[in-house]
């Protein structure tokens, strides 16, 4: 698949691309290195980017439904308002990353498979919580 110039499969080196917008539904990004790639707004449905190198990465208001993002590295990932319901975060690293306004699907957490992702739905109650503190 080549969008945007780029070519993408797995393994790809999209480091620093311009992806905003782009279309990458049901697209095989597996150890994808898209490291400070601007996502914006890109449309990641069913994409599978496990192991995928996101460190960085622009994600705003992406559309992630049921994307495969196990192992990913999402460090210091800009991630507000995206849309990560169903998605597969299992072994996911969200350090640093910046989860304003995520939507995820809290009802699959359960204490061991998921607690990373209890981990963040923490951070975001946190970050809310500050926001509304006059």
């Amino acid at each position: 698949m080549n969008i945007n110039g780029y070519e993408i499969k797995p393994g790809a080196n999209l480091w620093n691309a311009n992806l905003e917008g782009a279309n990458l539904s049901g697209a095989d990004l597996r150890g994808a290195n898209l490291r400070n790639a601007n996502l914006e707004g890109a449309y990641l449905r069913n994409a599978d980017l496990e192991g995928a190198y996101l460190e960085g990465a622009d994600l705003k208001d992406a559309n992630l439904e049921n994307a495969n993002l196990k192992d990913a590295d999402l460090k210091d990932a800009y991630l507000e308002g995206a849309n990560l319901k169903d998605a597969n975060l299992k072994g996911a690293y969200f350090e640093g990353a910046d989860v304003t306004n995520t939507i995820l699907d809290t009802e699959k957490i359960n204490d061991d498979k998921d607690l990373r992702i209890k981990e963040l739905e923490d951070e975001v109650k946190k970050l809310k919580a500050l926001l509304d503190t006059p």
